[in-house]
């Protein structure tokens, strides 16, 4: 059970247009919430908008959620920290996410195999870099520093600049328990997504168990308060239809696995077919309503006081409000999470 549950908000990424969540972000700062996040897939990156909300507010959190390994070297990744950290005053948290072998492969034009394997020696060197102890190195055999080959002049470096902070705060999006017990090994914290409260003890609880005190998990959550919780569900299930469907290969989707792990996988696998086979709208009435429901916050805020007795009752320590744009929705939620 988490003591005293935080919040923060979920900007996302941009679909299809840019959009600019400025008054979003300054609202949610000056009502007290924790932080905001935003996320990347293949069109807008992470850290762009962060940058700019972050010369725009002072005191908000700046987290991504995710930030994709494959699309930056360590080094790079580092450097996009410690910059957005000391601009902002030492207010960002680094998400990271090794995404799925479509994006790896078919967007950055990496090799996906071995993620967990490549997440540890990556974060090795983000924290070489932060911490400035000696020129980075790396024995590999992902991210050999320096570059085995080539000109044959690679050179050990040390960044030239002094981070503000030399522990960056490192959150992983995982959703297999193998991931998520590495979160717990060699992060600060675990960013889940599609994920039930109820559920988080009894399917990974072991890999958990072996988190450090203070370790964070930050959720996303979709939130819509309305009067119409038939509607609102009809909504909720549009980005589980496209990840299950859409966001990884017919027989390697680990968001479809996810699913199948709460206990859905008929479903799941049904809304991958339809959505494969172009029929989207059918794909999305077929989302279980009690999945969509299970890892949201929909309907009337009556009903959300309610359903956030079971986030409460998890090892969830933010909720990060994903949907909500306007600040007296922002105020409403902030009023029952605090009591």
């Amino acid at each position: 059970m988490t003591a005293e549950l935080k919040l923060g908000i979920h900007v996302g990424y941009w679909q299809r247009d840019p959009e600019d969540q400025t008054e979003t972000v300054q609202a949610a700062e000056r009502l007290g919430y924790d932080s905001v996040f935003t996320a990347e897939a293949y069109g807008s990156d992470a850290f762009t908008p962060l940058t700019w909300y972050a010369a725009r507010t002072s005191t908000i959190k700046l987290g991504t959620a995710v930030a994709q390994l494959s699309a930056r070297t360590p080094a790079a990744t580092a450097m996009h920290a410690l910059t957005l950290d000391a601009l902002s005053g030492g207010r960002v948290i680094l998400g990271l996410g090794a995404s799925g072998p479509q994006v790896v492969e078919g967007w950055y034009g990496v090799p996906f195999p071995k993620p967990l394997a490549r997440t540890r020696e990556y974060l090795d060197i983000l924290r070489q870099v932060w911490r400035r102890e000696r020129p980075v190195t790396a024995d590999g055999p992902h991210y050999p520093l320096p570059y085995p080959g080539g000109a044959g002049l690679g050179k050990p470096l040390k960044s030239i600049v002094h981070p503000v902070r030399p522990e960056i705060p490192i959150y992983l999006g995982a959703e297999g328990p193998k991931n998520i017990a590495l979160a717990a090994e060699v992060a600060q914290g675990w960013l889940p997504m599609f994920i039930d409260p109820a559920q988080i003890e009894p399917l990974f609880g072991a890999s958990l168990a072996g988190r450090p005190e203070g370790f964070e998990i930050a959720a996303t959550v979709t939130t819509i308060v309305t009067d119409d919780l038939d509607a609102a569900l009809e909504f909720a299930k549009i980005p589980l239809a496209f990840y299950i469907g859409g966001m990884g290969a017919k027989d390697r989707n680990f968001h479809l696995d996810l699913i199948g792990r709460l206990g859905y996988a008929e479903e799941a696998a049904r809304v991958q077919e339809l959505f494969l086979d172009g029929r989207r709208d059918e794909a999305i009435k077929a989302v279980p309503a009690a999945l969509a429901d299970s890892i949201s916050l929909l309907g009337p805020l009556g009903r959300i006081k309610e359903r956030l007795e079971a986030w409460r009752d998890s090892p969830v320590t933010t909720l990060l409000i994903g949907g909500v744009k306007d600040e007296p929705t922002l105020r409403a939620l902030r009023d029952l999470v605090r009591g």
